[in-house]
């Protein structure tokens, strides 16, 4: 079951999810690289890692775009050719991008206990209004907290931010769906819409500067 989903957030902007059931060598007869990626895919020691990697690539192609349309920057952003932003994710047995007309940024995360023991590392200022309720939705709303700031970063992508200590989520609601979001990093003070929904068993959430 390959292509997964669209989202469309809005009239410029749209969210694609790939879920990865393709052998490696199946994705590689599939996707043209350019000779960049050949070089970063080969030097990618998790066979995951390669699969991730290839189906973001299937997601291009979806939308009309190769691989030879996308390129990063020297902090390791990506851009596409044609000015559109895009912004990338993929974790396990799914890959995520979103296009959009403004800058943004997409995260998508498992579900794992595992989070419950690094929260104090990235939600110290969240943990004022988390309610531990149960443990899958706390589960769930920690995970939500740390896609939105990895989305946020994804948008502002500057050395020395700290999930910690810089980004800052606003109370929010499970079922709502939206949330807000502020980093403060040395003069700057900027605020993000934020939105997830879940897939299975991951956290799909993506962020927008506030106009």
């Amino acid at each position: 079951m390959p292509f997964y989903k669209k989202i469309l957030h809005d009239s410029d902007t749209e969210i694609l999810v790939w879920k990865i059931s393709e052998t490696l060598n199946q994705l590689l007869s599939e996707v043209k690289l350019n000779e960049s990626s050949k070089a970063r895919l080969s030097g990618m020691k998790s066979v995951a890692h390669q699969k991730g990697f290839l189906s973001v690539r299937k997601l291009l192609q979806e939308k009309g775009y190769t691989d030879f349309d996308l390129f990063y920057d020297q902090f390791g952003k990506p851009h596409l050719n044609d000015g559109r932003h895009i912004s990338i994710s993929h974790s396990h047995d799914f890959s995520a991008i979103i296009l959009s007309d403004e800058n943004c940024g997409i995260d998508l995360e498992m579900q794992r206990e595992k989070i419950i023991t690094i929260a104090h590392k990235f939600a110290d200022e969240e943990s004022k209004f988390l309610k531990e309720q149960n443990q899958h939705d706390y589960i769930r709303q920690l995970t939500i907290i740390w896609g939105a700031k990895e989305a946020v970063f994804k948008i502002r992508n500057e050395v020395g931010i700290s999930f910690k200590d810089h980004i800052h989520l606003n109370p929010f609601a499970l079922g709502n769906k939206v949330a807000s979001a502020v980093l403060k990093f040395a003069s700057l003070e900027v605020n993000y819409n934020i939105f997830f929904e879940e897939v299975e068993n991951f956290t799909l959430v993506y962020a927008f500067e506030q106009r």
